[in-house]
């Protein structure tokens, strides 16, 4: 349990320089070592795998560190050891909330200090050189799903919206990432405190206010593009891709693969090829995707009988809707708007 204590007198230089300092009492619950630290500090010399993966390959595993019906989770950095080279089947935000924390990233090191950010696509393949005890860094375990409000938030066109296309790429070559040095924008620095105090305390089953506080983090840090360092592809395939969820994003109602290969004078099976190569999912996929997301909202947020919402949301066989939405979410409509109504745990 996290308990609040009273902070000490002492300053830090980074409080003497006006910079963001987390709360102490969460901070030195963050600080406390770990079942697996204290192997390491009684003498195991390496990164206990079994932990993090089943395979023989290095990927650490979503399903060893999300709860089932998770999109979302936290863990502190393991310390004192080197943590060999690895790569995730979800996508990880690296925070460091004091000292700094060495990544390798294709070669490159990648030196995150306190109160920046650092998001790892799916499959990036990345090693961390050994922390000290007083470097206290935080691993956001994200499904691609959690993204979904902060992309409608962040709109399109820029490098973050781009990021959101190539987290559906499973590509272990591309090794991207985004480096934000924010630590003097006290807005992120506040949102990123409470969606761990949420989690840690266990009180971020909430996905639903996880995913606004995530969207209103990606708004400020579009403002702060100037102190990003990224690596990402900008290839005209990408440019379709982004393109074609915009597209559903805004015309999910009415939009159809024939009417975007015109706006994009592309042959259908050219895109459609594009498509799946570059989001994982092929066009009718990535459009029932939205409106039943967007359907799930609106038998939440409002009273539209369930009929309504089918219209609503662009379909015209309301039995294919109640097959389809059964299939994504393990219920019929009816049963889902009893189980969310006015409830914070939507799944979206």
């Amino acid at each position: 349990m996290l308990e609040y204590k009273k902070a000490g007198n002492s300053k830090s230089n980074d409080q003497k320089a006006g910079r963001y300092h987390m709360q102490q009492a969460l901070l030195d619950h963050l600080r406390k070592i770990t079942e697996e630290e204290q192997r390491i500090l009684d003498g195991v010399a390496e990164v206990d795998k079994e932990l993090y993966t089943s395979g023989k390959d290095f990927t650490v595993d979503s399903a060893k560190m999300l709860s089932e019906g998770k999109l979302i989770a936290v863990r502190t950095h393991t310390r004192f050891v080197h943590f060999p080279s690895h790569r995730h089947n979800f996508i990880e935000v690296l925070y460091v909330c004091q000292g700094q924390l060495t990544n390798i990233i294709g070669g490159k090191e990648v030196v995150l200090r306190q109160g920046e950010l650092l998001f790892l696509n799916q499959f990036t393949r990345h090693e961390i050189l050994p922390a000290g005890e007083e470097d206290i860094a935080i691993n956001f375990m994200i499904l691609p799903e959690f993204f979904d409000v902060a992309y409608t938030m962040a709109g399109n066109n820029n490098v973050l919206a781009d990021f959101l296309v190539n987290v559906l790429r499973q590509d272990d070559e591309r090794g991207e990432y985004l480096h934000f040095k924010v630590a003097e924008v006290l807005q992120i620095q506040n949102l990123l405190e409470n969606m761990i105090y949420s989690l840690v305390t266990g009180k971020g089953a909430q996905n639903r206010i996880n995913q606004t506080t995530m969207g209103l983090i990606f708004l400020y840090l579009l403002e702060s593009v100037q102190y990003a360092e990224m690596r990402l592809p900008n290839q005209y395939e990408n440019m379709i891709s982004m393109t074609t969820l915009d597209y559903i994003e805004q015309q999910y109602r009415t939009a159809t693969l024939t009417e975007l290969c015109e706006q994009l004078h592309l042959p259908m099976h050219v895109l459609s090829k594009m498509i799946r190569k570059n989001t994982g999912f092929n066009f009718k996929e990535l459009l029932q995707r939205k409106r039943l997301s967007k359907a799930a909202e609106l038998m939440c947020e409002t009273d539209l009988p369930i009929s309504d919402v089918i219209a609503a949301v662009g379909y015209e066989n309301g039995s294919y809707f109640h097959r389809v939405f059964k299939e994504r979410y393990n219920m019929t409509p009816r049963a889902f708007r009893v189980a969310n109504k006015k409830s914070e745990k939507v799944r979206l």
